[in-house]
């Protein structure tokens, strides 16, 4: 937001007696602030990772736009033959709306780089997502690069899951399973998981694969790869929104216009 500011000094006994100066300063809000990270993050990984001839995969979520964006731009500027398969309904409209090749996974299993972003980040680049309802097409485009790299902000940073992100693992279900699941996943595991309802329909919110979320509010976790195993082999289980051990970077654009990159903790 651009506001202009009038400063004015009177100074007596200190020589300066009269002065006044008005000029434009911008207030970057801390939705603007976010904003501009997640376009810095997006950038950043779209330049480093996106090579000519290379199959990419897109992400979905509100990051994922300025990846495009950016993508489409280095097309156009650099000639590039890219092909791009989506992860979601949103992601395959983006690429459509910016001209680019659209493929999926029948014609092309193997990427060459997915790009995507995460409701959260650890510091072993284990991540939550499926904020967005995508996750099950998210992790199997994921699960058929060469390369996975997240763009994030800031606010999506966290030494431990459930640090930032409050909402809970999603876990996408069959719609007659999902009260069994939840109840054998509060058992087994503490917390709760709840139905996640829609804000514009009434009842259940509907992935793209025609099923339901459940979102795990979880009380605390050691061992999120046996977590995530476990939670798969309920039956009705989909997939889970734990990806654990597939990211190999992590881009978050910072409050200062700075990029930071994370990649996995060697052990």
């Amino acid at each position: 937001v651009r506001r202009r500011v009038m400063v004015l000094l009177i100074y007596i006994n200190s020589n300066l007696v009269f002065f006044s100066h008005s000029f434009d300063i911008n207030f970057y809000s801390a939705d603007n602030m976010a904003e501009e990270a997640k376009k810095l993050a997006a950038y950043a990984a779209v330049d480093n990772h996106v090579q000519n001839n290379q199959v990419v995969g897109v992400g979905s979520g509100s990051t994922i736009v300025y990846a495009v964006d950016r993508l489409a731009e280095r097309v156009r500027q650099e000639k590039l033959n890219v092909v791009c398969v989506p992860t979601s309904f949103q992601a395959r409209q983006l690429i459509l709306q910016h001209g680019l090749t659209l493929s999926d996974l029948d014609r092309h299993p193997e990427l060459d780089v997915a790009i995507d972003g995460a409701d959260e980040v650890d510091a072993d680049l284990t991540l939550i997502k499926g904020g967005g309802g995508c996750l099950t097409q998210e992790k199997i485009v994921a699960g058929c690069a060469k390369h996975f790299v997240v763009i994030a902000d800031y606010r999506k940073d966290s030494k431990a899951l459930g640090q930032q992100w409050r909402k809970g693992v999603p876990i996408e279900v069959i719609p007659m399973a999902h009260v069994p699941v939840s109840r054998t996943i509060a058992k087994r595991f503490g917390g709760e998981a709840n139905l996640r309802m829609a804000v514009s329909k009434a009842g259940p919110v509907v992935t793209d694969n025609s099923n339901f979320i459940l979102d795990w509010k979880f009380e605390r976790a050691d061992n999120w790869k046996e977590v995530n195993t476990a939670i798969k082999m309920i039956p009705g289980v989909v997939e889970t929104g734990l990806f654990v051990g597939m990211a190999e970077r992590a881009y978050f654009g910072m409050e200062d216009g700075s990029v930071q990159v994370r990649d996995p903790r060697v052990n």
